[in-house]
């Protein structure tokens, strides 16, 4: 007989390592379950302050119109860590055991954030490729070896094309969007994907995020070929909403865990966004280009390994402005080119999983 979950949390402790949780079912039946914390955030621009030969990070140097410089960037790396810090940290202590970010322009910006001193502590190992964007940004993953085995890495490379020519009739240029990193390796001894994404921006037209978004399905058929119930989660700013076709369409998930069958995915953050919840904002409307998803077989209750508890978005209050043009917006570095010691112009996400002992 299938037993349904209410899964209150009714207290916490450490277990070699890993929080532990006292899991309640319908009979009121106690048992204790590990627990993880899983993240993104979009580092908004976090650019080191050099000039770099064949990117246009102009703009991000000490003398570009940012005046972006090592005080800039020492700050918002002291901001990001500690939201960091703090992410996921109600339920885990030790926050997110494995975390993706996007916005970042190299591997030497991820070096300088682990060693930041909120975070060091937990040892973030890094996972990165340099991608062809032309903006020069990244996406990159970091894990806590006390949590996650890395066993394989690599990337996604979405190559689009415009789908008809410019008004002098000539072929427009390839779209180079950022590479979709994608690791495997054992989260407590488990198996599991991650593939972190940063899908082409609105600017372009929503089959460029449809194309990326097929490049990703792929990728994830690949992988189900050698074992259909591979547990897999995709990350990342899509750059649109739980609704949007490259989410609905491709990527085929849904908001309702009954309607997900074996091989699909579930998005535990429909039913946020249907409420005006969101981790942006745009012309005083949100939207939730933040999204962690997962396939059925994290999204459904398993009796020997992880699966999905909850999800949530980090919005305590200070990372919300207080005043300007962006009041009620996420708290960004920059408004309007004026430096404003922000964090970012998105709010984090993270889901948690839980494991029976």
């Amino acid at each position: 007989m299938k037993t349904t979950f209410l899964i209150p949390i009714l207290l916490l402790t450490l277990i070699s390592g890993f929080c532990s949780a006292q899991v309640e079912n319908t009979k009121g039946k106690k048992q204790e379950h590990k627990l993880v914390c899983i993240g993104f955030y979009n580092f908004e621009n976090l650019f080191d302050t050099l000039d770099t030969e064949g990117k246009r990070d102009e703009d991000f140097t000490p003398k570009g119109k940012l005046t972006y410089d090592a005080r800039v960037y020492s700050e918002k790396l002291g901001n990001l860590s500690h939201v960091i810090s703090e992410l996921g940290t109600e339920m885990t202590p030790d926050g997110p055991a494995i975390l993706g970010v996007a916005e970042i322009e190299n591997r030497s910006v991820l070096e300088d954030f682990v060693k930041q001193p909120k975070v060091k502590n937990r040892n973030y190992q890094i996972v990165h490729y340099e991608s062809l964007d032309k903006r020069g940004i990244d996406v990159g993953l970091l894990y806590n070896p006390k949590y996650f085995e890395l066993l394989e890495s690599g990337k996604i490379t979405p190559k689009m094309f415009y789908d008809n020519k410019d008004k002098e009739g000539v072929e427009r240029d390839t779209v180079w969007t950022r590479d979709m990193l994608w690791v495997k390796g054992k989260l407590d001894g488990e198996t599991i994907y991650v593939i972190v994404c940063h899908w082409p921006s609105r600017r372009g037209g929503s089959f460029l995020r449809e194309g990326a978004a097929k490049y990703c399905k792929d990728f994830i058929r690949e992988i189900q070929k050698t074992n259909f119930n591979t547990k897999i989660i995709v990350m990342g700013d899509l750059n649109d909403d739980p609704t949007s076709p490259s989410v609905k369409n491709v990527i085929m998930a849904k908001g309702n865990k009954g309607q997900v069958k074996k091989g699909g995915f579930y998005n535990p953050w429909l039913n946020l966004y249907k409420k005006g919840i969101g981790t942006l904002a745009y012309r005083d409307s949100w939207n939730l280009f933040d999204q962690i998803l997962m396939s059925y077989s994290l999204a459904n209750k398993d009796d020997n390994g992880y699966y999905f508890y909850k999800n949530s978005i980090f919005n305590k209050s200070y990372l919300i402005s207080k005043g300007g043009r962006f009041k009620g917006y996420p708290f960004r570095t920059y408004s309007f080119g004026k430096y404003v010691g922000g964090y970012s112009d998105h709010l984090p996400v993270c889901i948690y999983l839980i494991k029976k002992i």
